[in-house]
């Protein structure tokens, strides 16, 4: 038997194996298409003015932290750095995801006139953003802001 007779004798491709069965053809993907839209989560301010609510918020809370995320799950360098260091004076720290309230978002910049996120606030203060705070923390300043 020649060499090309074993081949077709085992693939069943090429036709020698009749006791395989071919494959059944798979059926076509479903497109896709969307599942019901799920509702945006609600920010915590509700439906109270933004200017209104950053003042409410930082007076009711002794320490404030705004910034993108969560202190456990921040979602960027300058977010994990400011909660990495407030963590580690273990005091109480409130915090605001400002990714779920872009209108927070940018009423927090003009509230303590800073640019950037995060932000933080000390007994109703704008104290500064994470490159101030790394500052106050290197200097020993921040125990005393914090005491």
């Amino acid at each position: 038997m020649g060499i090309i007779r074993r081949i077709k004798k085992r693939l069943p491709l090429v036709g020698g194996r009749k006791d395989v069965q071919p494959t059944p053809p798979r059926p076509a993907p479903r497109p896709w298409t969307p599942a019901e839209e799920e509702p945006e989560p609600e920010s915590a301010r509700g439906d109270q003015e933004v200017g209104a609510f950053l003042e409410a918020f930082v007076k009711e809370h002794k320490l404030v932290l705004f910034m993108k995320g969560s202190p456990k799950q921040p979602q960027c360098g300058f977010s994990a750095n400011a909660a990495a260091i407030l963590g580690g004076y273990g005091v109480d720290l409130t915090h605001f995801d400002v990714l779920s309230d872009m209108e927070v978002r940018e009423g927090v910049k003009q509230f303590s006139n800073w640019p950037t996120i995060p932000q933080i606030f000390i007994g109703g203060e704008f104290v500064g953003g994470s490159d101030i705070l790394s500052q106050l923390h290197e200097n020993g300043e921040l125990k005393d802001l914090l005491a």
